[in-house]
This record gives C-alpha cells, sequence and structure tokens, in this order.
C-alpha cells in the first residue's frame, strides 16, 4: 500500500472544501474537481489518517512536556540563584555593616527613601519626554487630558516651591565649597614659600651617627619607646625589631611593648619575641592590661603610670605597623635641646605598600598632601598641628602638664596635641624625617579607619569647644582653632561633599529651575584636585579616579561627622586597622644584620636565643588561618550609585554635557566602591 505525500494538508483541504459549501464538492459534472480528487487522493485515507493523527498528538504531547520541564528546571534554576544570590548579598551586607551604627541604618534609610524618589521623577520626565512635553511643557489652561494637566500642575509646584529652598541650600553649599577652596589655596601658598624660602626647623646640636668610642652617654637624655598594639599578628615582629635596632645607647634607652591583644596565641608569640630581644641586651619590657579599657589611649596612659617612667625625659611612641629608621632619635630629639617650650616633635609617615593597589596610591595622594602641605604649613606658621598618633617624640613633661593621656574619645592624639596648644606648648614637623609604615590595603579597613578619623575630631570639638574659650591663648589662636582646624576642615569639608555633589546635584537634574554651575561641577574641583596632587607628583594619572573616589568616600566620613556630632554610638566604636604586615625584604635584611652584632657585643649565639621559640614559630604558622577572599557589598554606596546614575539619565535626556559625565563616572566610581572592587578583598 502507498503511502499519501501529506496527510496534514489532506486534512486542511478537506476542512476548507466543508467551509466553502460545496465549491469543492464531490460533482461529476465538475471536470476541476476530478483533478483535484486525483491530487490529494490516497487509498485507504480514513484509516491512514486516524492512524497518523493518533500517533501526532502522541509525539506533540511529548514535544510539549518536554518544553515545560525544561521550563519548569530553568524557571527553578533561575530561582535559586536569585535566592542564593539575595542571600549571599544580604551576608556580604551584613557583615559590612556594623549593627551598632545607628547614624549609618538612619542615613542609608533617607537614602533609600531619596532613591525611590529619583526613580519615580525619572519615569514621570520619561513619559513628558515622550509626550514631547519636554519641549513644549503644558500649562494648567491648555491641558486635554487628566495625565497631561497633573503634570502641568507639578511643573507649577517645582517652580514655585521646590526649587527655590533647594537653590538657597545649593547656594550656602557654594560658599562653603568655595571658602574650602580658598584654604586649600593658602595652604598651597604657604607651602610653596616654604619651599622657595627653604625653611626648615633648625637643631642646636647633632648627635653622631654610628657608635662612637669614648663617648659620654650620658650627653643622650633618657628616652622612653612605647609600641601600644592589640591582636597585632603581621606586623608586630617588624616593628619591635626596628626599635631595638635604633641608633641610640642602649642604658639610656626603654621600650615598651604595650599588648592589648585579647588574643591567646598573639600574646605568646608578642611575648617570645621580647624575650629574644632582651637576650640580645636590649632593654624592653612586655606589659599587658587585664582590664582593657579605653583603647589605646588608656594602654597608653596605664603605661605611663609606672613609677620607673619618672627618670625619662622623653617618650617616642610607634603604631605597630611603623618601623622607624636607626636613626630616628638622633634625627628628632636635638630639636629639644634648647627649646624648653617645645612639646612634639613629628615626622612624617612613608609607605611601603603605596603603589599595592589603587586604592593605597589614592590614599597616598591625600596623606602626602596631609604631610607636605598642611602639617608643615601649620608647624612653620603657628607651631601647632594635630598629633598623627605615631612616629613622633613627646616631651613627658608636656604630657603631664595638660593632663596626660584621655579615654574621653577614639582621637587620643589630636586631644592631647590641643589641650597641649592650649597650655602654651609649641610643636615642630620633620619633614624629611620619614618613618615606614604600611597603609590599608582594603576598603573595608580604609572605611573604618576613616570613620574613627572623622568622628573623632566632631567627639573633641563638642568636649572641648568650652575649653577653648576659656583658655588664655591668643584670639588668632582661638579663632584658628574654632574655625579652620575643627569647623572648616572637620565639619564643612564632608558636609557640602556630600551635601553638594550627592544630593543636590542629582535633584537639580530633576528640579531644573534650581542650578548648578558647570565651574561648580568640573572646573573647581578639578583645579583642588591639581593642588591635592602636587605633593605627589607620580600620581598625576590618578587625578581622575583621585576626584571621584573623593566625592565616594563623602558619605563614610559625613556619615562619622554626624555620628560624632550627636554621640551616636558607632562614634565611640574603636576597630584596629586591618594590617598585612608588608615589609621591604632590605628592611627585613638590615634587621637580620644589625641583630647579628647586637648579639655579637652580647657573647650570645642567636641560636640559642631562637632554638626556645620553635614551637611558638610553628604554632605561628598554623594559625593564620587560610581564608579564600572575597568582596562585600557596602547598600549606602550602591544606593548613591543608583541615585546619580538614574540623574544622569535625567540629565541625558535634557543635553546637558557636563553634568552627564560627571553623574555617570561618579555612580560608576559609587557602584565601583559599593561592590568592594576597589582595593585587596578582605577575607
Amino acid at each position: 500500500m502507498s503511502r499519501a505525500p501529506n496527510y496534514e494538508f489532506q486534512e486542511w483541504w478537506n476542512k476548507q472544501r466543508e467551509k466553502n459549501h460545496g465549491l469543492f464538492t464531490n460533482d461529476s459534472n465538475n471536470p476541476n474537481n476530478g483533478f483535484l480528487a486525483v491530487e490529494i487522493s490516497s487509498s485507504n485515507p480514513d484509516r491512514t489518517a486516524e492512524k497518523d493523527r493518533a500517533r501526532s498528538a502522541r509525539q506533540l504531547s511529548w514535544v510539549c512536556l518536554l518544553r515545560f520541564q525544561q521550563l519548569a528546571n530553568s524557571l527553578a534554576w533561575i530561582t535559586n540563584a536569585s535566592i542564593l544570590l539575595l542571600r549571599t548579598a544580604n551576608r556580604r551586607i551584613s557583615s559590612a555593616d556594623s549593627p551598632s551604627d545607628s547614624s549609618a541604618s538612619r542615613l542609608y534609610r533617607i537614602i533609600k527613601f531619596f532613591l525611590f524618589l529619583v526613580v519615580l521623577l525619572l519615569c514621570v520626565e520619561l513619559v513628558a519626554y515622550f509626550k514631547g512635553w519636554h519641549f513644549s511643557p503644558p500649562s494648567v489652561v491648555s491641558a486635554e487630558v487628566a495625565v497631561e494637566l497633573v503634570y502641568a500642575k507639578w511643573l507649577e509646584i517645582r517652580a514655585d516651591y521646590l526649587a527655590p529652598p533647594l537653590q538657597s541650600l545649593a547656594n550656602v553649599c557654594i560658599v562653603l565649597f568655595l571658602i574650602q577652596s580658598v584654604d586649600r589655596v593658602v595652604l598651597m601658598l604657604g607651602c610653596f614659600w616654604i619651599k622657595f624660602r627653604r625653611v626648615k626647623p633648625t637643631a642646636t646640636m647633632e648627635y653622631p651617627v654610628g657608635r662612637v668610642e669614648g663617648e659620654n652617654v650620658e650627653d643622650y637624655p633618657m628616652v622612653l619607646v612605647q609600641i601600644p598594639m592589640c591582636n597585632e599578628r603581621e606586623v608586630y615582629q617588624q616593628s619591635i625589631a626596628a626599635v631595638c635596632i635604633m641608633d641610640w645607647p642602649k642604658e639610656r634607652m626603654l621600650v615598651q611593648v604595650l599588648d592589648d591583644s585579647d588574643d591567646l596565641n598573639v600574646q605568646l608569640l608578642i611575648k617570645a619575641e621580647v624575650q629574644k630581644w632582651q637576650q640580645r641586651g636590649v632593654h624592653i619590657l612586655y606589659r599587658h592590661r587585664l582590664i582593657r579599657t579605653g583603647y589605646k589611649a588608656g594602654n597608653l596612659k596605664s603605661a605611663m603610670s609606672c613609677d620607673y617612667v619618672k627618670k625619662y625625659e622623653f617618650v617616642a611612641i610607634f603604631d605597630a605597623d611603623f618601623q622607624p629608621a636607626p636613626d630616628f632619635l638622633k634625627k628628632t630629639v636635638p630639636y629639644f635641646k634648647g627649646n624648653d617650650d617645645l612639646a612634639l616633635v613629628q615626622t612624617r609617615w612613608a609607605f611601603v605598600n603605596k603603589d599595592e593597589n589603587l586604592l593605597t596610591r589614592l590614599q597616598n595622594i591625600n596623606l602626602s598632601f596631609h604631610f607636605e602641605v598642611e602639617q608643615q604649613v601649620n608647624s612653620v606658621f603657628i607651631n601647632f598641628f594635630g598629633f598623627n598618633g605615631t612616629a613622633g617624640v613627646w616631651r613627658i613633661k608636656a604630657l603631664e602638664e595638660c593632663g596626660g593621656w584621655l579615654e574621653r574619645t577614639t582621637v587620643e592624639d589630636m586631644d592631647i596635641a590641643v589641650r597641649a596648644h592650649l597650655c602654651g606648648w609649641k610643636f615642630i614637623y620633620l619633614n624629611d624625617v620619614k618613618c615606614l609604615c604600611e597603609l590599608p590595603e582594603s576598603y573595608e579597613a580604609y572605611k573604618k579607619q576613616q570613620h574613627r578619623w572623622h568622628s573623632g575630631p566632631m567627639q573633641l570639638f563638642r568636649l572641648c569647644f568650652v575649653d577653648v574659650l576659656r583658655s588664655k591663648v591668643s584670639m588668632a589662636k582661638k579663632a584658628n582653632l574654632i574655625f579652620l582646624f575643627f569647623l572648616l576642615r572637620k565639619l564643612i569639608l564632608p558636609f557640602y561633599s556630600f551635601t553638594l555633589f550627592c544630593i543636590i546635584l542629582p535633584l537639580t537634574m530633576f528640579l531644573p529651575e534650581a542650578q548648578l554651575p558647570a565651574w561648580v561641577v568640573c572646573y573647581v574641583p578639578g583645579i583642588m584636585s591639581v593642588l591635592n596632587i602636587l605633593p605627589a607628583p607620580r600620581s598625576f594619572p590618578f587625578i581622575v579616579p583621585y576626584l571621584l573616589f573623593e566625592n565616594t568616600m563623602s558619605v563614610t566620613k559625613f556619615n562619622a561627622m554626624i555620628s560624632g556630632l550627636f554621640r551616636f554610638g558607632s562614634s565611640y566604636e574603636w576597630i584596629v586597622t586591618k594590617k598585612l604586615g608588608r615589609s621591604s625584604e632590605a628592611d627585613l635584611v638590615a634587621y637580620e644584620k644589625e641583630s647579628d652584632t647586637l648579639v655579637e657585643a652580647t657573647s650570645l649565639l642567636r641560636s640559642s636565643s631562637d632554638s626556645g621559640l620553635e614551637e611558638l614559630s610553628k604554632l605561628e604558622v598554623t594559625k593564620k588561618s587560610v581564608k579564600s577572599k572575597r568582596n562585600r557589598l557596602y547598600r549606602k554606596e550602591l544606593a548613591l550609585a543608583f541615585i546619580l546614575l538614574t540623574a544622569s539619565v535625567r540629565s541625558l535626556l535634557s543635553a546637558q554635557g557636563i553634568h552627564f559625565y560627571f553623574l555617570l563616572f561618579q555612580g560608576v566610581s559609587f557602584l565601583v566602591v559599593g561592590l568592594d572592587l576597589i582595593g585587596e578583598q578582605v577575607s
């Protein structure tokens, strides 16, 4: 039996014949009917057609079931992936944001509301754009439909009620921005004058380099060296070694290792390191507090209360990641000779990892300006600046006279500097004496450090404002402390930076009646960035990332400033900055060579001091947990990224070139930081 060529076509054809009411009926008088019957006929058509129709139905059912299963699998995969993504994001956001930070949660709720608002406004503007209302705005009188009437009413409300207060706030921020820019220009002019006139502090005496036979050790004052640390597993060795090999008579120097670690293994390791140097003839002590209150200030205060401290004249302080040069004391202590009113000699920081990643490069720009310009200019012209907390030498008499270390803020270094200044003491900054240290390489560590650095000054300003007014210093020094040191550089800078570029600028895209000039958005910030980058000329290729990153950090600094000013709980939170122990091989070789000479001088073999520490060294290696590094998510930065990108879309509709590019790149900058794609990912 022969098979018909096309049964499906035959079935369709028969249906068409029935629909056309006899047009293709089986009529013997119609010759065309016979032709058509020949073309589509087959042997035994009814039976074969039914059989194939049943087979086609089963095949179709199988295909549909297969497609449905594939669709269900795809939906299940997408659902599981979405749930996993949301859980991961929530976990990383929770780990990135401190639960005790009430000010951060308040700020985040405000930013979320702002994001919802700008998205809603963008939807309105998109509808208006495609309706053509951007080119010919409707009025209430000429509106024909309800939507057009609503948009016309919105135009009136934003022009009469919303734009004027926004423009006033923008004008206030612009004035603050210009005042702060003038302050930067004045500081740079002062720095140029210092460079041109080659102004430097001068010491009345110098100590010889190295050891000189027959020299009188009584000519060297008694110096106490303190190394406060807390769970500093990665850096304790290099800092202790660098201090112990300093070129200063050993009988005229005492090293205090002030360990606040709560990790027993770290305590054992640091104790063993101290014992090793004790066997090599170094006067070094290990101190561990049983009651750990007051963070670093409490640690230093406890160490200064020891009876043997009374016979020392000066105290040098180094954080755990700092590595002073061997001649550090010989380059700093001579400045105290003949300057009885000198309280502090501060040195410059140098960074062993400044080229490690983009984050460290941008930090280097900021800190280079701080030391090269701010510290140096303030030292030369007014003999006062903020103590940096480390890499400095204090006169112990000055510390005692101004009340010693206090635990009332998280910026104990700035606190004691302000109180010493109010007591009439002077400071000196040495720009050519550098002390190696380490920059935080992860955004998480840098963010926590900046939060402490910007909340602490506001705590201090609130506490010492009355003391400044009551002090006996001149009115010029009082004005400098209140208006320049605290208000302009610690309060106004983060306020206008966040408000102007993260709030007002996006709003002006949706309320075009209020405007920010292009010179505020682009030209003046660009000039200020050039001035900031001059002390680090090798960083000029990073000028655009630097400008964008500074605006990105404004949300952290603004939140810290608010929490410190209004005494929120997070302002008193002290988190030790994460360090990775970056030390050059040359430094480690120098430490080893110097320690070998100490061993020869004391007739002790190095192996004898190290053999008892083998187990502790093994413990140090095994206790370092190897964890995969991952990035975290920062919700405030991500929300602001979407706000700025939404505003850039609105700016594109209005063809605002400079504003569009600024909002676009700034939004991308917030997105990169919010996804933790800058710097080293944390463990």
